[in-house]
């Protein structure tokens, strides 16, 4: 039986090392640290009877919520159990013989495509060009393969790159398949220029999958969405999903927090400060090199070769730091590392503990 693992698993790192889960300082999983909505969560604290009943089978207050806020017709909106079971079923339903996929990116776009046989071709972002593409290559290599379905992570998870949305639309109308644009991380930059969502309505062959486990630090809800206009597909997908297949928590919060502009600002605003700080702070260490990102995350590259990525995460772990190795990632080197923004004292403690290894 496989093991998936993206990022740490504090239950394993608590037993091995002994460390609680609340002493950690994680940097690896990208997940907001700011927390939650306190609306949202004051709604589920004061009324927890809501177990015991069934939620809306047709999700209307939640469907409504993520119409508003993704800007987009709601009966173009499917729910999932987080984004990754909409990766699958997507990939599944458009079955394409061959398919593109940026790289290096996010490993279950590759496995869900394995699964289903498709010839995958790669589109390989250079660190020579801090890993930036465009959309002419993009169209031109999924022309030169023939590929009917081409998957982009925007912003690109490790690399922090991202397209723009006038990008998307030119790859849309000039490919003859279909687009899945993985908006994870859309909520960590300017939505009004890079996210796709309102494209959707107009253009059929594009499919824009969101989650809320990163941006709304709600990774337990596992509360994913998709938009799409191509009916037969969206009739498709929504016959694998299950009656009641989001629970009521995830029901009751999601209404909520997607309409929660406050706190969407107050996140946003936040994030970006640190993220600012983080790279700038980086940035001073000779031995590393530091990717541009428009993610909640930073790609470095160890570029002395003093040290490889590998080692640094176990020196910091005895520190209760966790970083992610990017060596999993195909492309990357046992050199490079990606972490993420926490809150200003513990960004502070990372670079205090980063100096002890790196000039």
């Amino acid at each position: 039986m496989s093991t998936i693992n993206h990022g740490a698993n504090l239950f394993d790192l608590e037993k091995k090392y002994g460390f609680k889960k609340e002493e950690m300082m994680d940097f690896s999983s990208n997940i907001n640290p700011f927390g939650a909505s306190q609306k949202a969560l004051k709604a589920i604290s004061e009324n927890p009877q809501i177990v015991s009943i069934y939620p809306d089978p047709h999700y209307k207050i939640l469907k409504e919520s993520i119409s508003h806020y993704s800007r987009s017709n709601i009966e173009n909106i499917i729910l999932g159990n987080g984004a990754t079971s909409l990766i699958s079923g997507f990939i599944k339903e458009v079955a394409p013989k061959n398919a593109l996929v940026l790289s290096p990116a996010y490993s279950e776009y590759k496995k869900e495509l394995e699964k289903i046989d498709s010839n995958i071709f790669e589109l390989t972002l250079k660190p020579e060009e801090n890993f930036l593409t465009s959309s002419e290559e993009i169209i031109e290599k999924a022309k030169a393969t023939e590929s009917t379905l081409i998957v982009i992570c925007n912003p690109n998870n490790p690399t922090g790159t991202i397209l723009d949305r006038e990008s998307i639309r030119k790859i849309a109308s000039s490919i003859n398949g279909y687009i899945m644009v993985d908006e994870t991380y859309i909520e960590f930059t300017d939505k009004c220029l890079y996210s796709s969502s309102e494209l959707c309505d107009e253009i059929p062959n594009l499919f824009v999958i969101r989650g809320t486990s990163k941006f709304f630090s709600t990774p337990g809800l596992r509360l994913g969405y998709g938009i799409i206009s191509d009916k037969k597909i969206r009739c498709s997908l929504e016959k694998y999903t299950s009656l009641w297949g989001i629970n009521i928590f995830a029901d009751i919060m999601g209404s909520i927090m997607f309409t929660d502009e406050l706190y969407q600002r107050d996140t946003y605003k936040n994030i970006c400060e640190e993220r600012t700080f983080l790279i700038n702070s980086l940035s001073i260490f000779n031995d590393l090199k530091v990717y541009p990102s428009f993610g909640n995350f930073i790609l470095c590259e160890i570029k002395t070769k003093k040290i490889k990525a590998n080692d640094l995460y176990k020196s910091l772990i005895k520190d209760k730091i966790i970083i992610r190795n990017c060596e999993s990632f195909q492309g990357l080197s046992e050199y490079y590392f990606r972490v993420c923004t926490l809150k200003r004292q513990e960004n502070e403690y990372l670079i205090d503990k980063l100096s002890l290894y790196l000039k």
